[in-house]
């Protein structure tokens, strides 16, 4: 190969990692904006203000939020030492009710949206581990601190905790069902968790 193709080999090479590289080395920040956009575009969807879009429109924040949030990890901190006490049928069944169980805590909510702007702060990585500073600004110019915390898989940075004004989702939950499993047990809190995305309450047992 002369040094003219050589060199046109090299630039075509370059312009295929320019082309191919930052849509896999995309940072948590971006692909967290990613996702956000996604869910604000779905929220302010004129389309989907009606009540029969409901349903609908929850069917697609699911599974935009499904992209970007990594179950298995939130389900296995929040279970904490109980995790590795279930069987893998057991971990897949609270995989599945604890998603359904966060998912019924906006359901009633996707409709309050009234234009809050989310401004993104600043990250930090740390290896495979990081985290995205968010803060929501309402119409009463109040600011709402987020920390969304992410560990990479791959080329995804996927989140398996979100804080609130400093209060941890998972630290949260993790504290309320080690409560039930203690004082109760395991299938107590399954029983009650089936009760809650079901839309009821867990009967007493006689």
């Amino acid at each position: 190969m002369g040094p003219a193709r050589l060199w046109y080999s090299t630039v075509l090479f370059l312009l295929t990692l320019l082309i191919t590289v930052p849509s896999q080395a995309q940072g948590p920040t971006e692909q967290i904006k990613e996702t956000t956009d996604k869910i604000l575009a779905i929220v302010s969807d004129p389309s989907l203000k009606s009540p029969d879009k409901k349903e609908e429109k929850i069917r697609r924040l699911r599974k935009v939020v499904d992209e970007r949030f990594d179950w298995r990890e939130m389900s296995r901190r929040t279970l904490a030492r109980h995790w590795a006490e279930r069987t893998e049928e057991e971990k897949e069944e609270f995989i599945r009710l604890f998603g359904e169980l966060l998912e019924r805590t906006y359901r009633d909510k996707v409709d309050s949206y009234s234009g809050e702007k989310v401004v993104f702060v600043g990250e930090r990585v740390d290896g495979d581990y990081g985290a995205v500073k968010v803060k929501v600004v309402g119409q009463d110019q109040r600011d709402i601190p987020v920390l969304y915390r992410v560990k990479k898989k791959g080329n995804d940075w996927l989140v398996y905790d979100i804080s609130i004004e400093g209060v941890s989702l998972i630290n949260n939950y993790r504290s309320q069902f080690n409560n039930i499993i203690v004082r109760s047990s395991y299938d107590k809190l399954i029983k009650m968790l089936r009760a809650k995305v079901q839309g009821g309450e867990e009967k007493s047992e006689e």
